[in-house]
């Protein structure tokens, strides 16, 4: 036989080994990744903990009660599942109160009035115990108030009104698109003289629930801060409509929140140590502090306890991770990120070395895939697994953002990933009344723990790109 054909042959038997390696390797991962899917959806445990994170323990808002009850809990039932290592990591978080129940008031004429549904912001100061009652002028965001300025803004309510854009598919990016009248709106409405601030729902759906979430003063002084809630979706458009008809109404709002001293709280951590690379860490989380309107369910209990299931279901299968895995509830995503920034600095001070973190907290509903925040290389491995998700209807993949909490992580090595479920209904829960545990459908929660198992599973087994580990034959 010459040379040249001895060569061809020898390459093809080799691509042909190779392929039937592969293909080996591509049916242990598919039966590895059908078992924490049957085991979730057959005896998972992750609906049973939301049902007593929402319904015993409730809205878990940072520096509460209700909130160190949730670290005791979870660290109750970490305990309980055999893990190599379960502790508590001290982080001082900001407390705020929200007081009595808001009012609020459209007044057309002298004693013609309509009650409106609001709600005050996270970190807003209090009205004063009158309440605030004023002319309101109407901006579709921040950019608008140059155009009005001081001279007729000054001793007003600012009105904002810019409405999530309903055409875009992705409904986070109609939240990124507005969110920032709600973070920054009474900041800036300060500086021309406005004496509060009224701030339409981040919400696509038509109802009456206001939503609350974070905003900032930045470093203007205690003094020259005004108040600022958010009104429903529905009042919204009655309060526009309204003011069409008559703009020299007057608005009325009454709140009582409170701002406290930072008081101790802790993120939630437990691991399984890795039988080949102890000191390397991969961690899946959620936040654990929600807000104090519903219970919190989607946003984010529905994440923790998904976290939670991904160890849960590896110790059920007798999964040894090559890699120590932690799961990591973070405390205060809400209105601080301590618990991230908290996790990230220890992780640094004890030079730890992490290779890939996955967040939780786009809510609990069907999962549709990941987005990841790496390198090419990297999401070209991962664009690889898309084949065993497939079955599931779970391969959407995607560069993109990952998750606030796993965000101070980042230096350029760690992968860090975000699971992304259907976010369609998202938006008429995120910081509401009615985010609660009958939102949460059983079978769509465990799909989305098995995922982020399954995900976790692959990076353990192949590694990252730069750090990848020989698979033995």
């Amino acid at each position: 036989m010459n040379k040249p054909l001895t060569l061809v042959l020898c390459a093809l038997c080799m691509a042909l080994s190779l392929s039937a390696f592969s293909q080996k390797v591509n049916e242990a991962d598919s039966l590895t990744i059908r078992n924490l899917y049957d085991m979730a959806l057959l005896n998972g445990q992750s609906y049973d903990w939301l049902d007593h994170l929402s319904n015993e323990i409730g809205g878990r808002l940072s520096g509460s009660l209700e909130a160190e009850r949730a670290v005791q809990y979870t660290k109750e039932e970490l305990d309980k599942l055999g893990l190599d290592r379960v502790w508590l990591q001290p982080v001082m978080v900001p407390k705020w109160t929200r007081g009595f129940k808001e009012y609020a008031y459209v007044e057309t004429a002298p004693g013609i009035t309509k009650t409106v549904n609001v709600c005050a912001l996270g970190g807003s100061v209090a009205t004063s115990s009158l309440g605030v009652k004023a002319e309101i002028i109407e901006v579709q965001g921040i950019e608008d108030l140059k155009e009005y300025g001081k001279e007729q803004i000054e001793g007003k309510i600012v009105f904002y009104n810019r409405p999530m854009e309903a055409n875009l598919i992705s409904t986070f990016e109609a939240y990124g698109g507005c969110v920032d009248q709600r973070y920054a709106g009474a900041m800036e409405a300060a500086k021309y003289g406005a004496v509060g601030v009224v701030v339409r729902s981040m919400n696509l759906r038509q109802d009456d629930f206001p939503h609350t979430g974070s905003m900032s003063y930045g470093e203007a002084p205690v003094k020259s801060r005004i108040p600022a809630c958010a009104i429903s979706t529905n009042d919204a458009d009655y309060l526009s409509k309204a003011l069409g008809f008559k703009p020299d109404l007057k608005f009325y709002f009454k709140q009582s929140c409170k701002v406290y001293n930072d008081v101790q709280s802790y993120n939630v951590i437990g691991e399984i140590t890795g039988s080949v690379y102890p000191n390397k860490y991969m961690i899946v989380g959620g936040h654990l502090d929600s807000w104090d309107l519903g219970d919190g369910s989607h946003d984010d209990g529905a994440g923790c306890v998904q976290s939670m299931e991904v160890l849960r279901l590896f110790k059920k299968i007798n999964y040894t991770p090559r890699h120590s895995i932690r799961v990591v509830l973070f405390m205060n995503e809400e209105n601080g990120l301590r618990g991230g920034r908290k996790y990230a600095e220890e992780a640094k001070l004890k030079q730890e070395q992490h290779l890939f973190a996955l967040e939780s907290d786009a809510g609990g509903f069907t999962p549709r895939g990941f987005s990841f925040d790496t390198d090419a290389a990297n999401f070209a491995q991962v664009e690889s697994w898309k084949p065993l998700f497939k079955p599931y209807l779970i391969h959407y993949f995607e560069k993109g953002g990952s998750g606030a909490d796993i965000g101070p992580l980042k230096d350029g090595t760690v992968v860090l990933s975000g699971l992304r479920p259907d976010s369609q209904r998202y938006f008429d829960h995120h910081h509401a009344e009615n985010d609660t545990f009958d939102a949460v459908n059983k079978r769509e929660l465990e799909l989305g723990g098995a995922t982020m198992a399954s995900l976790v599973y692959l990076f353990d087994k192949y590694g990252t790109k730069s750090t990848a580990i020989p698979v033995k034959k």
